[in-house]
């Protein structure tokens, strides 16, 4: 069996997640190939809901991971093998499987919390802090992108991705730190999908247009 590091990370990324996740919510993006790659050897479930699709990691995908816990990641990924790898070690000491280690996925809450959860959520909102400052965005930014990106720069990032990373930031407020970007910040680019095909309504929906230029992707280099 021959799995490139890019999809045993998507194999990863997936167990991340309980073995199971919407393609758009997971990072790296998932390619086309990879994901039918994947499929062909039985290690992941793919089904298409709507326009999207939904990848579950197969009974054979659980065992190929637990035997292949030392893979190689693409570049980049350093910090995440070596915790694999410790991971790995804790398994092997203490006799536990990997699905013991992951644990099920966690249980909805139960309707009655629903309206203390709502009253935390309005609460919150009353108190919300004021918009950051520009300094402040631009660190949030680079944050946010380092996460999508598991700590790789000069990788680009879908702006749909890190919206979601920001979601407490409001668009307006995130579209002026983009727009400090665009006119001459040094260290960070935007750029555009050239592939017709990935321009998804969520890509467009994302996507910041001065001018009426849309750009879907942000690069931090330094």
């Amino acid at each position: 069996m021959s799995v490139t590091p890019t999809q045993t990370l998507i194999v990863w990324a997936l167990l991340a997640r309980h073995g199971h996740a919407s393609q758009a919510d997971l990072v790296p993006a998932v390619k086309k190939a990879d994901r039918e790659a994947l499929a062909a050897q039985g290690l992941v479930a793919v089904e298409k809901r709507g326009r999207s699709f939904v990848l579950t990691v197969t009974d054979k995908g659980w065992h190929w991971a637990s035997g292949h816990m030392r893979e190689p990641l693409p570049p980049g990924h350093r910090a995440f093998q070596d915790w694999l790898e410790r991971t790995e070690q804790y398994i092997a000491r203490t006799g536990a499987t990997l699905a013991d280690f992951i644990g099920p996925a966690p249980e909805l809450a139960a309707p009655e919390a629903a309206p203390k959860l709502q009253a935390k959520r309005a609460s919150k909102t009353s108190t919300a802090t004021r918009p950051p400052g520009p300094r402040q965005l631009r660190a949030r930014i680079e944050v946010a992108y380092l996460t999508l990106t598991g700590g790789a720069r000069a990788q680009g990032v879908r702006l749909s991705q890190l919206r979601a990373e920001l979601a407490d930031i409001d668009r307006a407020t995130l579209d002026a730190g983009l727009a400090r970007i665009l006119k001459g910040d040094r260290s960070a680019i935007l750029s555009q999908l050239s592939d017709p095909k990935a321009l998804t309504p969520a890509e467009r929906e994302a996507a910041y247009s001065p001018a009426g230029e849309p750009f879907h992707l942000i690069w931090i280099q330094s």
